[in-house]
């Protein structure tokens, strides 16, 4: 049994070796705001990397990157700026981090978050318990401007708490996300040629086929910047489609536990024409009630209809199914500055695997805000 406050779990701090990975793909507008947070981290420079691996960005990501490199160089931070444009997916990206660190643990963000200074000291902490394999904290979202921006912090669209309380097995998402290298040594890596999901599948792999428990610690916080438009926010639901068929096409199950069929959105279209609206704007006249409050019902149906979109036009290809299997770290090869690497990311597979459907049992189950593994189910007529 184990208690979220991570004081509770050691009296000394832990402080093993970090490879801080982050893909980046166009990040021009969000890089200076990520680097200055990762400037200002509590953890002991000397005991943490930073990966930044661009993945084939067309604007000024890699001038940026060279940039900020040198910058903390001089300020006694380690940082490599790597390229992987091979294969575009954030998770390729990932991979070729993984390969190039050192770290006992690897973390992960990503550019359009903004940890908090004690987010890597507060990730790392639970590791001090040797059957901690994966560790998450809390993603909050940016202070918004927009109407649809206003509309994804109500609904806490990018929370935890629906992952880790998920019936089948609990995930946590990248974007605030630490795993120990063991763990990846005995399960793969990421799924290089899968788009979305990876990191949901990835959690899913390192707790059914390990013993390693996922631990969520709230004081490990990353701000994340939501969608400012309509068809950026439907674009993120559809990617949320895609990504629960390719895991039910993974494990025969259903990730999502909000479809709508037809009914249910005439029945809630019709409840806003008929009851919410008009009330509502009776409120909104009389100042208790904003724009936002009107528009609420409309956003989430189209929000679903996208999210259902996603899950139609997606299949999953054999070769998104493939695993690859870490290795010994790729040598660094600064360039005279020191900061930036350019990485080989074509590196073969050293075995391929692939992951058959599965009954939706509970095989991980919630325990006091602590995640474990039970034994799979064994008997005669079981298929492995």
């Amino acid at each position: 049994m184990y208690s979220t406050q991570i004081d509770s779990l050691n009296d000394r701090a832990f402080l093993p070796k970090v490879s801080v990975v982050v893909p980046v793909y166009n990040g021009e507008a969000d890089l200076p705001d990520l680097i200055n947070c990762l400037r200002v981290q509590t953890y002991p420079v000397d005991r943490v990397e930073y990966l930044l691996v661009d993945n084939a960005s067309t604007d000024r990501t890699a001038t940026i990157l060279q940039a900020a490199a040198q910058d903390l160089k001089s300020q006694g931070l380690t940082i490599y700026c790597l390229t992987q444009n091979e294969i575009q997916s954030s998770y390729a990206t990932r991979n070729a981090g993984i390969r190039a660190s050192t770290g006992e643990i690897l973390v992960f963000t990503d550019a359009d978050c903004r940890p908090f200074p004690n987010w890597l000291y507060a990730l790392i902490q639970p590791f001090a318990h040797p059957i901690v394999g994966l560790v998450c904290g809390a993603i909050v979202a940016l202070p918004g401007k927009t109407l649809l921006e206003k509309y994804a912090e109500r609904k806490n669209i990018l929370s935890h708490k629906f992952g880790l309380s998920h019936p089948f097995c609990p995930y946590a998402a990248t974007a605030n996300l630490a795993i120990r290298r063991q763990a990846l040594e005995q399960v793969g890596l990421f799924r290089s040629y899968i788009t979305t999901g990876g990191d949901v599948d990835l959690c899913w792999r390192i707790q059914r086929q390990s013993s390693w428990r996922l631990y969520c610690v709230e004081q490990a916080i990353v701000q994340h910047r939501h969608r400012a438009t309509l068809q950026s926010l439907l674009n993120q639901f559809r990617r949320y489609g895609r990504s629960h068929q390719y895991l039910h096409e993974l494990y025969g199950v259903d990730v999502s536990q909000n479809v709508l069929e037809l009914k249910q959105y005439l029945y809630y279209l019709s409840r806003w024409l008929l009851k919410e609206l008009p009330l509502t704007g009776v409120k909104a006249i009389a100042g208790k009630a904003t724009f936002l409050d009107l528009l609420m019902t409309p956003i989430f149906l189209l929000t679903r209809q996208a999210h259902a979109a996603g899950r139609r036009e997606a299949k999953l290809s054999e070769q998104a199914r493939a695993i690859e299997w870490l290795e010994k770290p790729q040598s660094l090869n600064p360039d005279s500055t020191g900061t930036t690497v350019v990485l080989n990311s074509s590196i073969s597979p050293k075995t391929v695997a692939h992951t058959e459907p599965l009954s939706p049992q509970r095989y991980c189950s919630l325990h006091n805000n602590s995640y474990r593994l039970e034994p799979t189910p064994r008997d005669s007529s079981s298929s492995q």
